[in-house]
């Protein structure tokens, strides 16, 4: 489960301007709002903000958490920053959950988005009660699925861009990357936590 330090930087860049460009949202500026979205966002402005805090905080503060020299020289930090993330998730994946109903793409959309909400919340839980029970282990295991699922908000501006290129319809891709911009996350996370010995997924 050790990432190199090549990934652990790419990883934490990307998360930085996801971070950089989402904080325009916590202004409320119409004109920083996704333009599908802007009257939505308009009339759901508490649950975004919900959302959008938690978030922030969680892609900010996550990726330290992959620094095993944190870890080791600074075990302290480590629990404050892991409890700072916990909350985040907590906090963007209530507002997620909120604003899934009303997510632009139609049906299938909000179900991605409304099933993105649960499994954050879900992996989260499931890391915080892996740590309380003294199981390193499975929290670290359950701790890089929940970020799997953080990383969400970076894999779906970055399939965006990629159907923006690709001039493909926005409704009709929105709704395929409401999905692909985490199943394949978390895929791929269960895959590399997979416990000795046990076979790939």
């Amino acid at each position: 489960m050790r990432i190199s330090r090549a990934g652990w930087a790419v990883m934490t860049v990307l998360s930085t301007l996801i971070v950089l460009l989402a904080a325009r949202y916590a202004s409320f500026d119409p004109s920083a709002f996704f333009t599908e979205q802007r009257d939505t966002y308009l009339r759901h402005e508490l649950p975004l903000g919900v959302h959008i805090s938690g978030a922030i905080v969680a892609l900010a503060v996550g990726p330290w958490q992959f620094s095993a020299r944190l870890r080791r020289r600074c075990p302290r930090w480590h629990r404050r920053i892991g409890v700072t993330y916990l909350l985040g998730c907590v906090v963007g994946g209530i507002g997620a959950l909120l604003l899934a109903p009303v997510a632009y793409g139609g049906a299938v959309a909000r179900l991605g988005f409304a099933c993105l909400g649960v499994a954050w919340l879900v992996t989260g839980a499931a890391g915080l009660r892996m740590i309380l029970h003294r199981r390193v282990a499975d929290h670290r295991r359950w701790m890089v699925r929940s970020f799997a699922l953080t990383f969400a908000a970076v894999t779906l501006r970055l399939l965006l861009l990629a159907a923006e290129a690709a001039h493909l319809d926005l409704r009709t891709s929105y709704a395929v990357i409401a999905w692909l911009c985490w199943v394949p996350n978390l895929l791929l996370a269960c895959w590399f936590t997979r416990a000795p010995g046990q076979p790939s997924l």
